[in-house]
């Protein structure tokens, strides 16, 4: 019997050897379930990338969840006003881990063309923001291009990642509780 390493593990005749990082990241990668905060315009695109067109579905996200204990992909698109903030996070908050962010359009990365007292400038500023999408409003295709950035970042990342003294201090600059 020959074994032949290659990036994923070790291949033989019927079986692959690799590690459960790889595993568990493949499988993550492949489910995620978009948890769609959508406050405008981006969230009619959204629609869009969901439609048969472009079936975000194809990439494992079939499943759009309206409640965050049921998500692990927060897709924050639109103007986000600073009253807003507050809900946003809980919601983030309330979101089991692993959780990852993707900020979609100008408003949700920066504040958009609102640069006004009312308008975040940004959601970095009160949750971490893991891809962004650029665009006002952003076409699905640099949605779909998103969520494949974001399949990438989940399928190389450590499975203990979220356990690691870097991690709890970046929520801790949040100011999210680490339990």
């Amino acid at each position: 019997m020959e074994l032949k390493p290659t990036e994923q593990g070790y291949n033989g005749t019927g079986f692959q050897l690799t590690s459960i990082d790889k595993i568990v990241g493949v499988a993550r990668s492949k489910s995620l379930w978009p948890l769609p905060f959508a406050t405008s315009c981006c969230g009619i695109e959204f629609m869009a990338t969901m439609g048969a067109n472009y079936d975000l579905a194809r990439f494992g996200s079939e499943r759009p969840s309206f409640s965050p204990r049921q998500a692990d992909m927060l897709l924050v698109m639109g103007t986000i006003a600073k009253k807003m903030g507050p809900v946003l996070r809980q919601v983030y908050e309330q979101m089991a881990e692993p959780r990852w962010v993707i900020a979609v359009g100008a408003c949700a990365c920066s504040g958009g063309v609102f640069d006004t007292y009312s308008v975040l400038q940004g959601i970095d500023k009160i949750i971490p923001v893991d891809v962004y999408v650029p665009g006002c409003p952003p076409r699905p295709e640099q949605i779909l291009d998103g969520v494949m950035k974001l399949q990438d970042l989940v399928k190389t990342e450590q499975f203990t990642r979220r356990e690691s003294p870097e991690y709890k201090a970046l929520l801790a600059s949040y100011g999210i509780n680490v339990n």
